[in-house]
This record gives structure tokens, sequence and C-alpha cells, in this order.
């Protein structure tokens, strides 16, 4: 997951049953929103040691639990993250967590791995940040983040693009109306063209569908995309995120749903993710101190 975080200093933090504890922040939202929502009925922390709790400044707070420092300090950390088993099963209760508050209130989700050493300096965050995580929280009240990922059967879409390419249906004309030997080669360079056309309706189609998106949503941000990054659907050809307006989503829909039916018989195929804590569309309240 990418955005960890984690402790830059070695001091001590707080202790449970005489050990050293830090805190590990979930997310950050209004106190009166949150304060209903922890307790019984409510998901796992992140050790099951410690229960979920609010750390409150200024309206705000986060949800947080107790965790070992042992673990959780800057070299502990460090050793633990190189354990797979660990890393998935710590960064799976990290998305419960924040997905259950997010899914009832509007909050700043923080990214995994997120440590403060000392429940005072967690409030310190608040305060000193709470005009931007305020906004944060206005701005997302109310709102989701969706993912679309757009994918692409390269051999459907090559065997395709002569159809919409402009370049090649000039080409292929110029080809059948011309002699053997100029036809020869026009097919040529029609098939040398076919690659660069294939990667530049691609790039087409992934700019198409971030526009007729964005116009049913709030917000669109382009996602990174691995190198030959394939799935069972295809070849990755963007990924995508959406701030969406909850009463906006049927429109939303509608309109991936619109640019799936377009762009299938090119290839394409559209995946639509969510909802999700709105990682993409928030900044800020994940340093730890």
């Amino acid at each position: 997951m990418s955005g960890r975080r984690t402790t830059k200093t070695k001091a001590k933090g707080g202790r449970a049953g005489g050990a050293a504890t830090a805190l590990y922040v979930y997310c950050v939202g209004a106190a009166g929103q949150l304060a209903p929502l922890v307790g019984e009925g409510g998901p796992e922390a992140i050790e099951d040691s410690s229960p979920l709790e609010l750390v409150s400044a200024g309206g705000l707070a986060a949800v947080v639990s107790a965790v070992p420092l042992a673990d959780y300090g800057e070299e502990g950390l460090a050793a633990r993250l190189a354990d797979a088993t660990w890393t998935a099963t710590r960064a799976l209760r990290h998305e419960r967590a924040v997905e259950h508050f997010a899914r009832r209130a509007a909050v700043v989700p923080l990214r995994f791995g997120t440590i403060y050493l000392r429940r005072e300096s967690v409030a310190r965050m608040l305060e000193e940040r709470g005009a931007s995580l305020a906004a944060a929280l206005a701005r997302l009240e109310g709102r989701d983040e969706w993912g679309v990922n757009l994918f692409v059967s390269r051999g459907v879409l090559r065997g395709e693009v002569e159809r919409v390419s402009p370049r090649l249906r000039e080409l292929a004309e110029r080809a059948a109306a011309s002699p053997p030997g100029q036809a020869y080669l026009l097919r040529k360079k029609i098939e040398a063209a076919r690659d660069d056309e294939t990667r530049a309706e691609t790039r087409r189609a992934a700019a198409e569908v971030e526009r007729r998106l964005r116009d049913a949503s709030d917000a669109a941000a382009r996602l990174r995309v691995l190198k030959d990054e394939a799935a069972e659907q295809g070849e990755v050809a963007a990924r995508l995120a959406f701030l969406v307006e909850r009463a906006r989503f049927e429109e939303f829909r509608a309109a991936a749903e619109a640019l799936a039916a377009d762009y299938a018989s090119l290839g394409f195929r559209l995946e639509l993710t969510g909802p999700w804590p709105a990682y993409n569309f928030v900044g800020g309240g994940d340093e730890e101190t």
C-alpha cells in the first residue's frame, strides 16, 4: 500500500502492562460523528490486544489503538513489513477499520503505518491541522471514492484500430487503389503504424473515460499503472479514482456503463470498484511525531 509512514524517532511512547506502546492512527473525523461508532460491534483493531478508541481535540477526533513499540517503532516495523503474512493481515485490519467509519461518517483516512508515540502528539496534530482537516471533511461529506479500472485486449484493439484510425484508413484506401508494388510498401507501412495507433487509441480511450466520468463526479485522479501490468480481464490501460456524491452515484454508474458499451467492440473493458475511503482526495494529517 502506497504512502506508508513510520516513526522517525526512537523515543519511548506510553506503556501498557510494562511494555512500551505507541498509537496507531486510522482516520480522523468530527468527534460528534465518531463517538457513537466506537465500542461494541465495531471492527477489530490492528492488534488484538488493544481496542479502538478516540483521541479528541478541537471538535475533531482520531481513531487510534495502542500497539507495541517493539513491533511498530522504526526498526521493528521495518522488520515486520518484511513478513508478507504479517503485513497482509495488518493492512486488511487497517482497511476494514477505516471502511467501517467511512461508511458511517465523513473521515480523512490515514495511510497504513501511521504511528504517533504519544496521545498528546495526536491531539496536537488535530489542533495544528484542524482547519485543513475540517475543510477536507466538509469536502468528503456525503461522498465516496470509486475506482475505475480500464482494461484492453491488445489483440482485439489491434485488429479494430484500422476502422477507427483516420491515418490507417487513409493508408488502406491508398493501398487498395495502388499498383501491386506500391500497395505492398503501403501495407508494410500500415503494419508498422498499427502498433503506434493502438497505443494512441488506448491513451485516447483512457482520456475519454476520465473526462466523461469527471463530469459525473466531484473530482478525478489518475493512478499509477505498472509497466505491462495485466490482470485476468486484460492489460491495464488506466486506473482512475473519482470522488462521487452519493446522491449522484446512479448518474456516475450510468456514465460508466455507457462508456463500457461504447468501447466494448474495441476490446476495452471497464471495472467499477468501491465505495472506498477517499485516500486519493485527501492529504495531510499522516505524519507522526
